[in-house]
């Protein structure tokens, strides 16, 4: 807007001014050119009223002076002085002898000093008297002298009004030729102006100006097709010469065989990833990945080869690889670099780097050659290994090339002890696999006693393995791998399977008891875990009264209304739901309220420092009164002594189970426990 009024101000302003000062310039002139003519045609009707009158009077006057008559005489000057223009009338014989005068005052008027310069404040007319019938004698004299001022008064008048309507008919017009001259060129200039302000400069012909209504085939229309056709132009070059900066750039910051970025991008966009991943304390892998003998394949089959499986290598990446969490690039030769954003632990960037080793086995045609190659690949971790980029990527280099002098086709840590944990790990997950198969894994079970009358009333399914050449692993070791690789699902339902065939196998021998088994998150996200659960129930012939299925928070908190949807229908069909390790999350109380819950189970952590640990007896004693006010069994975990279970007995918990009664056990060990454990207490209450 502010642009727009400044056009207004320089152009649209300016024309107006000068039309009105030319117009008014002519006004002045054509107005001052007829009060000239004006002036000179009042100074004539002067003269000529002055020679009417002298002729009237003349002959009058004349026989006065002959016949010596001043009575006529005095008659004539009296006439004449009804002339309101008559200053002095002088009737005089030829020597000088007045026979009759007579005079008045000038009129004293303010404008004199203008008009006396143009008409003379005083006119004298003076007539010879003759007789007519004797011509050439002369008998005296007539002397008229006429005062302007009246005639210089009308002519006044009518100057002013002369000029007057000069200029305002001047102006009339003046403003008329601008209005004229707006709706002409004023205004259609704005429009075209107006139209320009939206031309993108990045974008020129996106918007071109439009042409003003009415001008198509004019001056303003050639102009408008010119500057449209110059933007036109100035567009084609602009993307000529993005194309050509684009080309550039292409060359400078990638790799013109696999159109990966080149090292020196790469490194910037490394950067500004640490940059923006240090103050979130977000983890990154970068792996340096290398071929294998890459000379030897350029040797044996050439560098077209070589630069196919190049090509080929950069497309695999490309595709198998999301732009989301992987960034790329070529360092040069045989050597990619991908580094990985949001790692979860360093377990998940060994599994990308299997992923990436599994991408290279796949042999590539090229012409007549068929070839199969392997690679080995460096792993630095972000920021354990290194927080600056350089030192990130150089570690890197450095593991794949002391990996490469071991062997090919594996990848490496740059931390030697983090690399044999994962290589640990993976072997271990391997092996994981064929537990099942194997029949190396086997469910024990912990007793579950009621504190107020020593019963016991419950067992919970432990899941172990037993390893041919490890011995036993602790659960805490291999059921973390099995939930991150999902092997979880198909061993948490054998584990259902066995826990519910046993629970039905005491129902028949006459101890029916309720059993209690982990259901862990994976298994809890499966569409189809409502239903196996309840088809292993009816498998079984179990009722679904003695399952109690744990879960712990973590297990809803992802997606507490799938979750908490699934739970429902469990309990709707008569399955025990209890809340595991409670108190250790983050979000329990919130979410208690909305799960069907019947079971709160005491983390171990806050029973093994009971009566001795502030804190714990604190924490514990609250989960114990939050049980009571939501009308829930406390089941407390991790008793080991008699003053434990006294003492949560006491505040109010209802179930007690650990060492203090038994470790876990196989099931006859369990049959033979509850046994002895219950004919203690009926020993113990006699």
């Amino acid at each position: 807007m502010h642009k727009h009024f400044e056009v207004q101000h320089r152009l649209g302003y300016r024309i107006l001014r000068w039309i009105m000062l030319i117009a008014l310039l002519g006004g002045i002139l054509a107005s001052t050119a007829q009060v000239v003519i004006d002036a000179r045609r009042a100074s004539s009707e002067l003269e000529h009223q002055a020679h009417q009158t002298v002729t009237m009077v003349r002959d009058a006057a004349t026989q006065a002076v002959f016949s010596i008559d001043k009575v006529l005489a005095r008659q004539v000057v009296d006439g004449l002085f009804a002339l309101d223009a008559i200053h002095r009338v002088q009737i005089t014989h030829p020597d000088g002898q007045e026979l009759a005068s007579r005079q008045r005052p000038l009129q004293d008027a303010a404008f004199r000093p203008v008009t006396d310069p143009i008409f003379g404040t005083i006119r004298r007319y003076h007539e010879p008297l003759e007789l007519t019938t004797r011509p050439g004698e002369l008998y005296g004299y007539l002397d008229i002298y006429y005062d302007t001022a009246p005639y210089a008064e009308l002519w006044l008048n009518r100057a002013v009004v002369t000029f007057a309507s000069g200029i305002a008919l001047a102006l009339i017009l003046g403003t008329v030729l601008y209005f004229v001259f707006y709706l002409l060129l004023t205004r259609p200039l704005l429009r075209i102006v107006t139209s320009v302000k939206k031309v993108d400069p990045d974008k020129p012909d996106d918007r071109l100006i439009s042409i003003p209504k009415g001008h198509r085939a004019d001056e303003l229309g050639l102009w408008v097709n010119a500057t449209n056709n110059l933007l036109i132009s100035i567009a084609d070059s602009h993307q000529k010469h993005q194309e050509a900066e684009n080309r550039a750039s292409q060359l400078t910051r990638f790799d013109q065989l696999t159109n990966l970025p080149s090292r020196d991008t790469f490194m910037d966009n490394l950067k500004e990833m640490i940059s923006e991943a240090s103050p979130q304390s977000v983890s990154m892998a970068l792996m340096v990945c290398g071929i294998d003998d890459f000379k030897s394949i350029n040797e044996q089959c050439g560098f077209r080869t070589g630069d196919t499986i190049l090509q080929t290598v950069a497309s695999r990446l490309t595709a198998n690889l999301s732009s989301e969490r992987f960034m790329l690039a070529r360092l040069g030769s045989d050597q990619f670099v991908i580094v990985e954003k949001r790692l979860r632990d360093g377990f998940q960037a060994a599994e990308t780097a299997e992923k990436v080793l599994a991408s290279f086995s796949t042999p590539i045609n090229s012409g007549n050659h068929r070839v199969s190659m392997t690679a080995t690949i460096g792993i630095a971790l972000y920021p354990s290994d290194a927080k600056d980029g350089e030192r990130l990527l150089q570690s890197a280099e450095q593991t794949m090339a002391l990996a490469k002098q071991v062997g090919h086709n594996h990848f490496q840590f740059f931390v030697a002890s983090i690399d044999h944990d994962i290589r640990e790990r993976k072997q271990l997950e391997k092996e994981l696999a064929l537990a099942l198969p194997n029949h190396e894994l086997f469910v024990v079970y912990q007793p579950q006693v009621n504190l107020a009358n020593s019963r016991v009333v419950g067992a919970e399914a432990l899941l172990r393995w037993q390893h041919p050449e490890k011995g036993l692993i602790p659960p805490d070791r291999f059921i973390p791998i099995a939930e991150a690789n999902g092997t979880i699902v198909e061993i948490g339902q054998w584990v259902l399977d066995q826990a519910c065939w046993q629970a039905a196998q005491w129902s028949r021998e006459g101890s029916p008891i309720r059993i209690a088994v982990n259901l862990s998150a994976v298994q809890l996200r499966q569409e189809s875990i409502v239903n196996d659960i309840l088809e292993t129930l009816k498998r079984h012939k179990l009722s679904a009264s003695q399952l109690e299925l744990e879960v712990t928070e973590t297990s809803f908190m992802t997606n507490i209304k799938d979750a908490v949807d699934k739970l429902h229908k469990l309990n709707r069909a008569g399955i025990r739901i209890a809340v595991d390790d409670f108190g250790t999350g983050y979000s329990s109380l919130t979410y208690l309220k909305q799960m069907p819950v019947q079971y709160l189970k005491i983390d171990k952590q806050f029973i093994s420092d009971l009566l001795n640990n502030e804190d714990d007896t604190r924490i514990a004693n609250t989960i114990i009164d939050l049980g009571k006010s939501l009308n829930l069994t406390v089941i407390a975990e991790g008793v080991e002594t008699e003053e434990q279970e006294v003492y949560l007995n006491e505040r109010g918990c209802q179930i007690g189970q650990g060492y203090y009664y038994s470790k876990p056990v196989i099931a006859r060990e369990f049959e033979r426990f509850v046994k002895a454990f219950h004919a203690e207490t009926v020993d113990n209450h006699s």
